[in-house]
């Protein structure tokens, strides 16, 4: 494989088009086709990005019961998932080999294996000619994302190698995740996509802590959400209304591997995040720290990830 050392990465931070795989799916598609007009190789949605990341919403659960109208808005949600594979996904990887680039979205997978009871926060990995390379799905829903998604497993952690890097991701608070972190490092990876739906001051420690603690490039993506994005006939509409009118604020942002921002977080729009990346800055890094090779300490820890799939 020949490897492109130098190339630009899009970071496209935007709103979902609320409970509408439909319209999610064209726009999806639409930013793909742009960011690929302004030569990025590489393209990165944020994290539940079809159908949504339904923040401010309840779905009626409290402990111990559930509202008939919470029950209501989690089928709406249900219908709008996306299977994997699907004709959503057919239509994001045709764009993506128009593109030729690899594209990393975010999206809400429905279990198309047992009873397609169960929705899964995941993110999707599509090649320059076009294949579904693969996924992962989230190991840890955040708090009251527990209610709406499950947990994924061990069988969906990859890393690819690509000419532009070996590319794998992390969702949102899986970043927190020490060994989760430490399982990519283990693999070798150079480019981490970090889709979320954290916009505060904290992440961005974070993203830069990362960076420089594995030697890689981040690229962190959240949308830019408003309230007036939600539909109107929602059953948790009064709860919308009690939310600021910027519900997301953004973020996005791209990191070094020294823990420096190329591009340092946008906040209040709707925007394509450019980068240009940079891979001998990698090794760069690497000279006096890297994690898993000179200063890892191999004779006094070990690190073991059971990647079995569950059934």
């Amino acid at each position: 494989m020949e490897m492109v050392n130098q190339y630009k990465a899009a970071v496209i931070q935007a709103g979902s088009e609320m409970f509408d795989k439909d319209k999610g799916t064209d726009k999806a598609v639409r930013l793909i086709n742009e960011a690929a007009e302004n030569e990025a190789k590489v393209i990165v949605f944020p994290e539940a990005f079809i159908p949504c990341y339904p923040r401010g919403m309840s779905f009626g659960a409290v402990v111990g019961s559930r509202s008939q109208q919470g029950r209501e808005d989690f089928t709406r949600y249900w219908k709008n998932a996306i299977q994997v594979p699907g004709k959503e996904t057919d239509r994001i990887a045709n764009a993506a080999r128009d593109a030729k680039a690899y594209v990393m979205i975010g999206v809400v997978e429905k279990d198309s294996e047992t009873s397609e009871g169960t929705l899964y926060c995941t993110v999707l990995f599509f090649g320059p000619d076009g294949t579904l390379l693969g996924k992962h799905r989230k190991l840890k829903p955040t708090g009251s994302e527990r209610l709406i998604w499950g947990e994924g497993d061990g069988s969906t952690m990859p890393v690819f190698d690509t000419p532009y890097g070996r590319i794998g991701s992390l969702i949102c608070w899986e970043n927190y995740m020490p060994l989760a972190r430490a399982a990519m490092y283990e693999k070798g990876i150079q480019i981490y996509v970090a889709p979320t739906a954290d916009a505060r001051d904290t992440w961005f420690a974070s993203m830069r802590h990362i960076a420089h603690e594995g030697r890689c490039f981040v690229l962190s993506c959240n949308q830019y959400s408003t309230k007036d994005m939600y539909p109107e006939d929602i059953a948790s509409r009064p709860e919308i209304e009690e939310q600021p009118h910027e519900i997301t604020r953004g973020g996005s942002c791209v990191v070094n591997p020294l823990g420096g921002f190329i591009a340092e977080p946008v906040f209040g729009e709707e925007k394509i995040i450019y980068a240009d990346i940079d891979l001998d800055k990698i090794p760069e890094g690497q000279f006096d720290f890297d994690p898993v090779g000179h200063y890892s300490r191999k004779d006094i820890f070990h690190l073991e990830v059971d990647e079995t799939k569950r059934t």
